[in-house]
């Protein structure tokens, strides 16, 4: 059994990878699945997955430990990341939400100050008009109050 066939790990192998244009790209690579002198094709000395991993050196296995925390921790970050731009803009639909409201509650307020006003200008133009008949109704008045003076003079002499 070789260890890599057309540059990817043995099947069940857990090498952490991450894809790219389709392709999947391993992060690293663990030194049981290194390419060194005893990993070479040839026929003289081919060692067992199992074998390989049986004599991987604690020191493999902590490299390997760190290079899955490392990566455990970017995706945390990532994570924690996507979360605040998505409470971002979970906040700015409420906020914006809330504008909108508020923009509805003014638009009322308006439309109330406008029915407000014409019905003020309503009433102001039903004064105006009366006060225009009282206007010629004193007007009157007063022709007539002249000419009841004429006579009156006019009478007296």
């Amino acid at each position: 059994m070789s260890l890599v066939s057309k540059g990817q790990p043995p099947s069940g192998a857990c090498v952490p990878s991450f894809s790219r244009g389709g392709r999947e790209t391993p992060l690293f690579l663990p030194r049981c699945l290194s390419f060194g002198p005893g990993d070479s094709p040839s026929p003289v000395r081919k060692r067992s997955l199992t074998e390989m991993m049986a004599t991987g050196t604690a020191d493999s296995q902590a490299r390997f430990g760190q290079s899955v925390k490392g990566l455990l921790t970017e995706k945390v970050t990532t994570c924690g990341t996507d979360v605040i731009a998505l409470t971002k803009q979970v906040l700015k639909g409420s906020r914006s939400s809330e504008l909108l409201g508020q923009a509805a509650r003014n638009m009322v307020l308006q439309e109330d100050a406008i029915l407000h006003s014409e019905d003020s200008l309503r009433k102001m133009a039903i004064i105006t008009t009366h006060l225009q008949y009282q206007q010629e109704a004193i007007q009157k008045n007063v022709e007539q109050s002249s000419d009841l003076q004429d006579q009156l003079n006019h009478l007296l002499k």
